[in-house]
């Protein structure tokens, strides 16, 4: 008697074990049964006390008929009747299948939130338009929508005879600063043997001393100019595109390739390609491709001006894509990071900038999706901690709130308990009443659960 008299809930009161003594099952209470008494007990579907006295005249074969039905209350008490109504007991697998889960209820520290829509655009600070610096036609294109690329990876070839013309401007600049030197020399030479004739016999006149003078110094001015000529041309290459090296092995090499490579600025993802091969391109035109991290996203959510005061930049939020319990619902977390400065006076909101780290596929731009963003200041102190559990693990049965709780010492066993709860907060329920720090309950898998509670009430009221 002392094992069907044990508390089911842990941390059960002690006003409350008589009314659980009574929990007994109907052969615990006669325990002087005969082996005959037991089976007519059986035979019968019951141990329920029955009247024993006459029925009343006229009753005759439904007044036992009546007896019958009142008789069958499948074993138990009727308070061991009713408390098994709340149970629920799963069939070996049924709840690996169906996911269920328990945990341990703890205590969370659960600030105000304020939900507005919102919707998923593109982080404009990691997104960069490519375009052209030249003009030219496309030869190659190496990339299509969709594809990651790095950091100066080869997007697309351009063919350019501007560009042709430029390197070959160059390499003429760089043959006209070799021949200035020699000049350079040759003129110096002849200036200083004149002023050395002059200073030691006078054999030569002042007059041609100083037209010497005057050719060594045209010889180095055009030198100079030369060497500028060459810096220009060097520098056109690089507002073209070419870099240092490229320039270098020209250089080296002094042949012309007019075939010039258009590299990503960044780490990110195509999103968006307006060339095809073959076509003519230039400077003129926006852009070529659109490049943009997808990894980290903005959700622009519209508040209104009355809750702005309460909107923080570092405050935690919560954007959902699709409706709780909807097939694809998604929820992300992010952090608020800028707040317009502005308000709409159309709509009296302001947009409020949450950025998004996306970790899988799921977020993209131009979906829209509802912000819960939390409505305090994160330097404030934080309010006191309450039990709460996952919003999931709430089920609402007759009208109520509930949860379920696993049955000590009864493997697949689950109890419905009705509990009061707070507003949702960051997809947790604080739960006010009917659940304790510590104590387990069904965190995932309750849909499952009532299920198979509305089945079973079902079939005892039939």
């Amino acid at each position: 008697m002392s094992n069907l008299a044990m508390n089911d809930h842990p941390n059960e009161r002690l006003a409350d074990r008589p009314a659980r003594l009574r929990r007994l099952r109907c052969i615990d209470r006669f325990p002087f049964a005969t082996s005959s008494l037991l089976a007519a007990i059986v035979a019968f579907g019951g141990c329920t006390k029955r009247s024993t006295s006459t029925p009343a005249a006229g009753a005759g074969e439904e007044g036992d008929a009546h007896d019958d039905h009142a008789g069958h209350d499948h074993g138990s008490s009727p308070e061991s009747e009713a408390e098994h109504l709340d149970e629920v007991t799963l069939a070996p697998g049924i709840a690996e299948r169906y996911g269920v889960a328990t945990e341990a209820a703890q205590l969370w520290v659960l600030r105000p939130t304020i939900a507005v829509p919102a919707r998923v655009g593109f982080n404009t600070e990691a997104m960069a338009h490519v375009g052209s610096p030249l003009r030219g036609r496309v030869a190659e294109v190496k990339v299509r929508v969709g594809d990651v690329v790095k950091s100066g990876q080869e997007l697309l070839i351009v063919e350019s005879p501007e560009l042709g013309e430029a390197q070959a401007e160059f390499l003429q600049r760089r043959v006209a600063v070799q021949t200035a030197g020699p000049a350079v020399e040759l003129s110096k030479v002849s200036w200083e043997r004149a002023k050395g004739l002059l200073e030691q016999s006078q054999g030569i006149s002042l007059t041609e001393v100083q037209r010497r003078e005057a050719e060594y110094k045209a010889t180095v001015a055009a030198q100079r100019a030369a060497e500028s000529a060459t810096t220009a041309a060097a520098n056109r290459l690089h507002l073209l595109g070419m870099s240092h090296a490229a320039i270098e092995e020209l250089a080296a090499t002094n042949e012309v390739v007019p075939r010039y490579a258009i590299r990503a600025a960044i780490d990110g993802s195509v999103v968006q390609r307006e060339v095809t091969l073959g076509e003519l391109v230039s400077p003129d035109r926006e852009y070529l491709m659109v490049l943009a991290d997808t990894t980290k996203l903005w959700v622009l959510a519209d508040v209104p001006e009355s809750k702005l005061m309460d909107v923080h930049v570092g405050a935690t939020a919560w954007v959902d894509i699709g409706s709780q319990g909807q097939v694809g619902a998604r929820r992300f977390e992010g952090t608020v990071v800028f707040l317009s400065l502005v308000v709409d006076p159309t709509t009296r909101t302001a947009p409020v900038r949450i950025e998004v780290p996306v970790t899988e596929i799921g977020l993209r731009p131009g979906m829209f999706a509802q912000a819960e963003i939390v409505a305090a200041n994160p330097a404030s102190p934080d309010p006191p901690a309450v039990v709460a559990v996952r919003e999931d693990a709430i089920q609402t049965v007759e009208g109520a709130p509930a949860l379920f709780v696993p049955v000590p010492d009864e493997p697949g066993s689950f109890r419905k308990r009705a509990v009061t709860i707070g507003a949702p907060i960051g997809g947790l329920v604080p739960v006010l009443a009917g659940l304790v720090e510590g104590e387990p309950y069904v965190s995932v898998g309750t849909f499952i659960l009532k299920a198979e509670l509305g089945k079973s009430s079902a079939a005892h009221e039939h």
